[in-house]
């Protein structure tokens, strides 16, 4: 086994910060200290629009006495359905401070996901952001037995629903509220929350079809928050853009490390308007997946090899300098006659590519799949940082961090303070501190299986440590990481695809990929009396699996058993195989379980041309 052992402490570079416990008092701190500065921006009506400390005290605080007024108690569970905006945050706050637990839902989850995790977690009271948001809910209301009341966001709603209202019906609630005889003190209901108490549940999806509320602490934040930004070094100076969900644990550890410091958070319009809103927000800081390096920089070879030979020349030497001038920077061998080409390089050709992300850039944190190192070295030599991280929902979710200054291509980086992470003898990477979560939610089974008696956690990855830094090199599980950092459990969607008449088996494919894909093998009795139905006079496996119009039928078949999955979810392409998977040839196990390694590598070629 091979430990990385807690790395040394140092003072965090963003500058001093009140002390706090819990996430209640990190936002009472920061809207005090910086009542006069914009804490939150998002754009409305093609307007960026803050607010500053002072007010979203005030907000929140009025939202936090409305939940009480509609009985919403320390310890109760309330759900959050939104994208990323300011209410998201005000919701999230309010709940914190309360004492209460938000339970984060994913904005693209179909109506009958909500409603598996908003009953689930016995969730009282929902926040949701506009009408398709709310059509969820009222839909799944009745199947809810504990969700008592709904909260809107978009103001120009308006349903006939005494326990539905608008997020300033509940403030002007909670305003009458904190004057009666029944009301609290809010500040000392929000410092008596303790660094023990539930925090958040973050469902994240499960091997069998369900996904597992994750419950972490508000210590477990906390600490990772601290930790992980003694290695960024945020200041109050700084600006982020938010873009990813803030139901997932990556964007809202992100969101919290810059708001802990007195940061502006500023909300992109939605992901489509990410690239436009760089230039416009001209941000210092922001955290995404690799699937949107993986856009940059096809966009950017895409316009290479538009131009002109003479311009495809020009390109081909600034990338060739630029590799150049980081190998020499990392051995801290710069010539002057390399700076000077790195220079020119920078005018002809990177500065217009760092002109798309404004121009105060100075980090990405990179996570949720591994990022291609040939990418993170391109931008890398445009002068763009990337800084790639590891973690896990269950783990706060940052276990290793690249330092801005030593960061390495192709690795996840040392550990953060106080994380501490072992190899196990069959390579599956632990990990055990203050950011492993207490448990998943009704699941003592599933818990005791995460965490062992020793308290490391099984990531359930596979990795090796070099010099000190994490490479993770394949995954235990069967859970897909799509190149977008979606989580999918490929069990219930091959499942679902099974049920249908015209398939005998299924494989879903699409870890690290940008979308979902399968390997499928057809019913050829099924599939075989379609096709004379239809006037195909050939109906051999081989025939068939090669016939176009068979190949349309299948995959509107697919399509059709897809609308049961979220988008992402959902199987795009597929390749269809004339025989079925055996024993015999290696590619089912003796309980006939699909090898699923062993099948991805023997059609490595074809699931490649799926995605060219």
């Amino acid at each position: 086994m091979f430990i990385i052992e807690e790395t040394e402490k140092k003072p965090q570079e963003g500058g001093a910060v009140v002390e706090f416990k819990t996430i209640a008092e990190m936002f009472l701190n920061v809207t005090k200290s910086h009542a006069e500065a914009e804490l939150f921006t998002e754009k409305v009506d093609g307007e960026w629009v803050g607010d500053k400390g002072k007010d979203i005290y005030e907000m929140v605080k009025n939202a936090s006495y409305g939940m009480a007024s509609l009985g919403i108690q320390p310890k109760d569970n309330v759900a959050i359905l939104s994208t990323n905006c300011r209410r998201w945050a005000y919701s999230d706050y309010a709940i914190a401070t309360r004492g209460a637990t938000s339970v984060t839902v994913y904005p693209t989850l179909i109506a009958s996901q909500v409603q598996y995790i908003v009953a689930h977690s016995d969730s009282k009271l929902i926040f949701a952001q506009d009408a398709s948001q709310m059509d969820k809910v009222l839909q799944i209301k009745a199947d809810c037995p504990e969700l008592k009341s709904v909260i809107y966001f978009d103001e120009s709603l308006s349903y006939d629903d005494p326990d539905v209202m608008s997020f300033n019906e509940l403030m002007e609630k909670g305003k009458t509220f904190s004057s009666s005889d029944g009301a609290y003190d809010y500040e000392a209901q929000a410092l008596s929350v303790q660094p023990d108490d539930i925090l958040t549940l973050i469902y994240t999806s499960g091997t069998t079809g369900n996904p597992k509320g994750v419950m972490l602490k508000h210590s477990n934040l906390v600490s990772n928050i601290l930790s992980a930004n003694a290695r960024l070094g945020i200041s109050d100076e700084d600006k982020f853009l938010s873009f990813l969900p803030l139901s997932h644990s990556f964007e809202r550890l992100g969101d919290y490390v810059g708001t802990h410091v007195g940061a502006n958070i500023t909300y992109a319009e939605s992901m489509e308007q990410v690239i436009s809103n760089l230039s416009e927000v001209n941000p210092t800081v922001a955290m995404s997946v690799p699937r949107l390096y993986e856009k940059m920089y096809a966009g950017v070879q895409a316009k290479f090899a538009a131009g002109s030979f003479i311009k495809r020349k020009i390109a081909g030497w600034a990338v060739k300098t630029g590799f150049e001038y980081v190998d020499a920077r990392n051995a801290g061998t710069i010539s002057p006659k390399l700076a000077k080409k790195k220079k020119r390089a920078d005018k002809l050709v990177f500065g217009k590519v760092q002109a798309l992300l404004g121009t105060q850039f100075k980090l990405f944190a990179s996570g949720g799949a591994p990022l291609g190192a040939d990418i993170g070295r391109f931008f890398d030599a445009a002068g763009i940082t990337i800084l790639e991280g590891y973690g896990l929902s269950e783990t706060s979710p940052v276990i290793t961090l690249n330092p801005p200054h030593d960061f390495r291509f192709g690795t996840v980086g040392p550990t953060i303070d106080g994380v501490e992470v072992k190899i196990a003898d069959d390579g599956e990477i632990l990990s055990r501190g203050p950011h492993i979560m207490k448990g998943y939610y009704k699941d003592e089974a599933g818990t005791r299986e995460a965490i062992n008696e020793e308290g490391w956690f099984h990531t359930g990855d596979i990795g090796i440590v070099e010099d000190g830094y994490l490479r993770i090199t394949d995954r235990k599980k069967n859970i897909i990481v799509t190149a977008g950092g979606k989580n999918i459990a490929p069990a219930p969607i091959e499942g679902a695809i099974c049920m249908s008449k015209f398939f005998e088996q299924a494989l879903v494919h699409g870890d690290r990929r940008k979308f979902v894909s399968a390997i499928l093998v057809p019913n050829f009795t099924e599939v075989g009396e379609w096709a004379a139905d239809n006037e195909i006079t050939d109906v051999t496996p081989e025939a068939l699996c090669e016939n176009p119009k068979v190949y349309e039928m299948l995959m509107t078949e697919v399509a059709g058993i897809m609308e049961n999955f979220s988008g992402y979810e959902a199987v795009k392409e597929a390749i269809i195989l004339p025989q079925e998977f055996s024993v015999e040839d290696g590619t089912l196990t003796p309980t006939l379980k699909i090898k699923k390694r062993v099948v991805e590598e023997r059609y490595k070629a074809k699931l490649d041309a799926l995605y060219e």
